[in-house]
């Protein structure tokens, strides 16, 4: 299936080193587009309207203020399109390519080493080529459309989380004496066998908090703190402002 990205920024990037194929690509700077297929392969096109008569698969990454724009050069060509265009309806998609069978994903970068979660919303126009397509950058779940941009909220936002709270703590851990080199390691290695542990057990973050924290002892102190810090309402916070309420 011949991939062909209008868009060729930081999503489109990770999206295509998880393919790991040849694509065709276009940009509002058609320099982002050649060095894109410079670096992983492909080709960078004159016109979205080329990309569109030459691809199987139209993939929207642009920004989403350009939809009627872009729309207005691809769907006449299009057959087939997959938006990742954040706040864009499964309705407004429609309307714009009312000839194609039309798709919403919502992505995280991490599907650059195919270690992602695509958030998909359930639509009439769901083709199975698709849908492989994008389960192969990593795991696909499916939600309603309403609940798009709440999953973005979890899990498209969650990698810059991650990276803050990594910060942190190799912060707290240089504070302490540790060598920030050393401090970066072990905590990117203990986030990364945390979450192939509770992969593996459910998850069960419950169980995992018991396991670790012992009655009294310096994890369960450790919690406290986060638990008097506000973690839990900083979360829910981060998602009121995600979703503008």
């Amino acid at each position: 299936m011949q991939i062909g990205l209008v868009g060729s920024g930081n999503m489109a990037r990770a999206m295509a080193r998880g393919w790991g194929e040849p694509v065709l690509c276009t940009a509002a700077r058609p320099e982002r587009a050649r060095a894109l297929a410079a670096d992983l392969g492909g080709e960078a096109v004159a016109s979205n309207a080329e990309l569109a008569r030459r691809a199987d698969v139209v993939v929207l990454a642009h920004k989403p203020a350009q939809l009627a724009a872009v729309a207005a050069e691809v769907a006449p060509h299009a057959r087939l399109i997959a938006s990742v265009l954040g706040g864009t309806a499964l309705a407004e998609l429609r309307a714009a390519y009312p000839g194609a069978r039309v798709h919403r994903f919502m992505p995280s970068t991490p599907v650059a080493v195919r270690a992602g979660v695509v958030a998909h919303a359930a639509g009439p126009d769901d083709d199975p080529g698709v849908l492989a397509l994008f389960a192969r950058l990593g795991t696909l779940v499916t939600v309603r459309d309403d609940q798009i941009d709440a999953a973005a909220g979890l899990m498209g936002c969650a990698p810059a989380y991650w990276a803050l709270l990594v910060e942190a703590q190799v912060d707290a851990g240089v504070r302490a004496g540790i060598p920030a080199e050393q401090a970066g390691a072990m905590v990117v290695q203990t986030m990364a066998g945390s979450a192939a542990l509770l992969q593996a057990d459910g998850p069960d973050t419950l169980a995992m908090r018991r396991a670790v924290a012992s009655p009294g002892g310096s994890t369960a102190r450790g919690l406290a703190a986060l638990e008097r810090a506000g973690v839990r309402a900083a979360f829910s916070d981060a998602m009121d402002a995600v979703l503008g309420r």
